[in-house]
């Protein structure tokens, strides 16, 4: 009999705690430590949690989760430390790990070198999707999907010095599920063979695209598992979160997804920028300076971009954790900062004056890109 003919496989590789790990590399001594990187480093301060290092979330830290919060969770364990957030030095980091992907040949990598070799059992080279500073989907022919993740993480270790986690699906959406089943450091293969065997019984928050406020409410029709939602009507569904929305969320639960991936470089819609106050803003015209300087400088990130802004978005976070947003469509698109501030500013009409403002954001989305 002949060697296993090549089938294709989506993977999804993820760094594990990738911003802690490059503050370990950087640092060596905090290895093994509970690192928690967020904001300026001050837990005293407004702020949330980046990344926590694989100890921290032993003490209940996660992403997401207000400084100070876990500060209280880690006060009593020694050796604990919070570190601020350096974006250049996690975007060298992740260029060096997304450089290193696009280099795997048709087979991957060595697994002991992390040198990039090719082999007659893959039939075309590897396409590479890019999700963010740390995780990615890949796209290969290979009839040892294990074999060839095992190879991309030495490639990637060997490149540079970070551990990852690699899913094996046969599309994106039970790919990036299987990480999760890996981590840390490992492979898991999720296909529609074992999809129920693995999914079936667990909350609808596992799926990936279901957050919290989607499960409780499937919850409340009486959807609490994957397997519960795969049978449940489509009609039913899209009664309760519309026609679009509904039907996918049922395939969702049977763990469909796309079984290619898009190695075209993102282009953004828009950028933003926004900014914690450690103190309220309870004055109009403090509210409106602050607007007019977070503009400005979503302004100079539109121009480097060289797509003149077409839409505006104020996003206003009241104390103690209440946030709203509004928009409105530029007169015309451009690169004129005076009108750009004067639009955002001119949104905070439409918010409450006399609640103290804990946080201001101002987005701007741009035109098309000409290709």
């Amino acid at each position: 009999m002949g060697a296993p003919a090549p089938h294709r496989w989506i993977l999804h590789v993820d760094l594990d705690q990738f911003i802690a790990a490059v503050e370990m590399l950087r640092r060596p001594e905090l290895s093994g430590r509970p690192v928690v990187v967020g904001g300026r480093g001050d837990p005293t301060e407004r702020g949330v949690v980046s990344t926590a290092s694989y100890r921290a979330r032993e003490f209940g830290v996660g992403s997401g989760m207000p400084l100070k919060v876990a500060a209280r969770k880690l006060r009593d364990v020694p050796g604990a430390v919070f570190l601020p957030v350096d974006a250049e030095a996690y975007t060298a980091a992740s260029d060096v790990v997304m450089a290193t992907l696009r280099r795997l040949g048709p087979a991957g990598a060595n697994e002991t070198t992390g040198d990039v070799v090719g082999a007659s059992e893959a039939t075309r080279d590897v396409l590479v999707q890019v999700l963010g500073w740390d995780e990615a989907f890949l796209q290969v022919d290979t009839a040892d999907p294990e074999s060839f993740a095992r190879g991309v993480q030495a490639a990637v270790l060997n490149a540079s010095e970070l551990h990852c986690s690699v899913g094996i699906g046969d599309n994106t959406v039970r790919a990036k599920i299987a990480t999760d089943f890996g981590k840390p450091r490992g492979t898991f293969r999720l296909t529609a063979a074992n999809w129920f065997e693995v999914m079936g019984a667990r909350d609808t928050s596992a799926l990936w695209g279901i957050g919290a406020k989607t499960a409780k409410k499937l919850a409340a029709l009486g959807i609490h598992t994957v397997e519960e939602l795969a049978t449940t009507d489509d009609a039913a569904l899209a009664a309760a979160f519309g026609p679009t929305t509904g039907p996918w969320l049922r395939r969702l639960g049977l763990g469909w997804g796309r079984t290619e991936v898009d190695p075209e470089p993102y282009v953004p819609r828009g950028h933003g920028r926004e900014t914690t106050f450690q103190q309220d803003l309870t004055d109009r015209a403090d509210v409106e300076a602050e607007i007019r300087t977070l503009a400005a400088k979503v302004t100079d990130d539109v121009r480097a971009e060289g797509r003149p802004a077409v839409r505006v978005t104020l996003k206003v976070r009241y104390a103690p954790f209440d946030t709203h947003t509004t928009t409105r469509a530029l007169t015309e698109p451009t690169f004129d900062g005076a009108a750009i501030a004067d639009a955002a500013a001119a949104l905070v009409e439409r918010f409450d004056h006399t609640r103290a403002v804990r946080l201001l954001g101002v987005r701007l989305d741009m035109a098309a890109p000409e290709s």
